[in-house]
């Protein structure tokens, strides 16, 4: 399984992490959605490296270029809620792609153990396509393999591409003992050590979908 981290090279990527984790930063929600988006923009473009292309003739003013383009459009998985201004980068670049939408979350007992519940998808057919299943951050990586799981319903893909922008080491060896090893690829712009006894990641940035979009109330 091949495992790619955009981060750490000293390039714009690690200047829209190190905001969404600034804690003076998070307050202003609507830059926060806006690097969610901008680092899937950046991902979008590096992913879009390992997929096929062919020449195409394209007809100018003068003449005739030949150029290549993107031979098939892969489809966006997102992991509802914080991976919605993510999966706007994706889509932005991607402009004919496909998209699904997955609806999970954590299910608390009282001992404060939890199991990942699907509860909504919503999705093409993905049969012998690219897929691109995305979500800000790959912590036990629990969500990522029920979301995989889940899609499988809806057909074989061609090859799988994890997309996260914050994982932990322990999330990341997760997906390489539970998804398939030679069709996926993790791509994520950081990856810290530690999780807490509640499974978030340390240092991480706190919860996404809270600071895209408020806090929820949990029943």
């Amino acid at each position: 399984m091949k495992i790619v981290n955009l981060g750490g090279k000293g390039t714009l990527i690690d200047q829209f992490v190190s905001e969404i984790r600034d804690v003076n930063i998070q307050k202003d929600r609507m830059r926060f959605r806006n690097n969610l988006t901008r680092i899937g923009e950046i991902m979008a473009y590096e992913i879009s490296k390992s997929l096929i292309f062919s020449d195409e003739d394209i007809t100018t003013p003068l003449g005739i270029s030949i150029v290549p383009t993107l031979a098939e459009q892969p489809v966006i998985a997102t992991v509802l809620r914080a991976g919605l201004p993510f999966q706007q980068g994706f889509i932005n670049f991607y402009d004919h792609a496909q998209s699904a939408f997955i609806a999970g979350y954590r299910k608390y007992d009282k001992s404060g153990d939890f199991e990942i519940k699907i509860d909504y998808i919503s999705a093409p057919n993905i049969d012998k396509k690219q897929i691109i299943i995305n979500d800000p951050m790959l912590a036990t990586g629990g969500s990522f393999e029920m979301a995989y799981r889940t899609i499988l319903n809806y057909g074989t893909p061609k090859h799988i591409h994890i997309a996260a922008i914050i994982a932990s080491k322990e999330g990341i060896e997760y997906i390489e003992r539970t998804l398939p090893e030679k069709m996926t690829t993790i791509w994520v712009a950081a990856i810290d050590d530690e999780l807490t006894v509640k499974s978030y990641i340390v240092p991480g940035l706190g919860d996404a979908g809270d600071l895209a979009f408020g806090e929820k109330i949990d029943y």
